[in-house]
C-alpha cells in the first residue's frame, strides 16, 4: 500500500508540474507537440486568455463531478482516478502529510479566473456520484451519444441535475469515440435541458491501446514528436494518461463551460492552453 501511495503521489506531482497554472479551455483537447523556444511562466494565466463575458462554474462553492465509467475498468483505474479527485482536498488524501497535495495547489490557481460578477472558480472539486455502464451504447459511439446518455441519466434521476457540475464520461480502452485520438484526447461541451438549465458534459478515454503516444505522452513515445524515452507510468500508461487528460478537461470545463468564458481565437476552434502544457513538457523533458 505504501508503494502504491508513493507512486500516485509522484504521478500527481508530475501532473502539477505539467499543468500548474495552465488552466485550459479545452472544448477538444487538441494534439500538438510543437516546442516553443521561450520558457513558460508557472503563474496564473488568465492574463493571456481573453474573457468573453459568459458564465463560469461559479454558482456554488464546490464543483461536483459525476463520473460515468463506461466499459470495463480495473480496480487500479478506479482507485487511481478517485485518489486524484481526493487530492483536491488535503483532508481526504491518503498521501504523506507533507503539506497539501500538489493537485490542490495547482487548482488554487483557478481563482485567477473570475466571471462578470467577480466570482471565482471554486477551489473545491469532488466526486459527488459515480455510476458504471457496461457498453449499453456499444463500443463505437458518437460524441452526440455521450451527451444523450447523460441527458437520459438525468431525466431518469440516476444522476441529479446540477448546473454547476461536470458530467464526466470515461471510456475504456476498447471503446472508440468519435474524434478521440483523431484530433483530441478528450472534450467538454454543454447540454441545454430547458430554457433555464444547461449542464456541462465531458469525455476522456483510455488511450493505452488506440493512441498512447498521443494521449498518454510523456508515458508513451509519439510517432512524431519530441525525441527521447517515455517516462515510466507508475499506474500504467492508460491510467496515468487518463488522469492527465482528466485534469486538463476539468480546468477547461470550469473556465470555459459554455464557449463564452476564457479562451483565445474562434469559439468553435479556440486556442487551447493545453497545447502549452504539451509544449512545456517537451521543453522540460528535453532539459531533464
Amino acid at each position: 500500500m505504501a508503494d502504491m501511495i508513493l507512486k500516485r503521489s509522484l504521478l500527481f506531482s508530475l501532473i502539477a508540474i505539467i499543468i500548474l497554472a495552465l488552466a485550459s479551455c479545452s472544448h477538444g483537447l487538441k494534439l500538438n507537440q510543437t516546442q516553443k523556444s521561450q520558457p513558460l511562466s508557472l503563474s496564473p494565466t488568465s492574463a493571456i486568455l481573453n474573457y468573453h463575458g459568459g458564465p463560469l462554474l461559479t454558482s456554488s462553492s464546490t464543483i461536483n463531478v459525476y463520473l460515468v465509467w463506461y466499459g470495463s475498468f480495473s480496480l487500479n483505474d478506479r482507485t487511481t482516478i478517485n485518489d486524484f479527485f481526493n487530492s483536491f482536498d488535503p483532508s481526504k488524501t491518503s498521501f504523506p502529510r507533507q503539506g497539501p497535495p500538489t493537485v490542490s495547489k495547482w487548482w488554487e490557481t483557478s481563482r485567477a479566473y473570475k466571471d462578470s460578477a467577480g466570482k471565482t472558480v471554486p477551489t473545491s472539486v469532488r466526486v459527488a456520484k459515480q455510476i458504471s455502464d457496461i457498453y449499453s451504447l456499444g463500443k463505437n459511439i458518437k460524441r452526440a451519444q455521450i451527451s444523450s446518455f447523460v441527458v437520459n441519466k438525468i431525466e431518469k434521476k440516476v444522476l441529479p441535475l446540477d448546473s454547476n457540475g461536470i458530467y464526466l464520461v470515461l471510456t475504456a480502452k476498447d471503446v472508440i469515440v468519435e474524434r478521440f485520438c483523431m484530433g483530441s484526447c478528450g472534450f467538454h461541451d454543454s447540454i441545454v435541458l430547458s430554457t433555464t438549465s444547461k449542464v456541462v458534459v465531458a469525455h476522456v478515454g483510455d488511450p493505452s491501446v488506440q493512441c498512447p503516444g498521443l494521449c498518454a505522452w510523456p508515458y508513451a513515445v509519439p510517432a512524431y514528436g519530441p525525441p527521447g524515452q517515455a517516462l515510466v507510468a507508475p499506474n500504467g500508461v492508460g491510467t496515468d494518461g487518463l488522469v492527465i487528460n482528466i485534469a486538463t478537461i476539468l480546468a477547461g470545463s470550469a473556465t470555459n463551460p459554455f464557449k463564452n468564458g476564457y479562451y483565445q481565437g474562434d469559439a468553435l476552434a479556440p486556442l487551447e492552453e493545453q497545447e502549452l502544457i504539451l509544449d512545456f513538457l517537451g521543453i522540460w523533458l528535453s532539459i531533464g
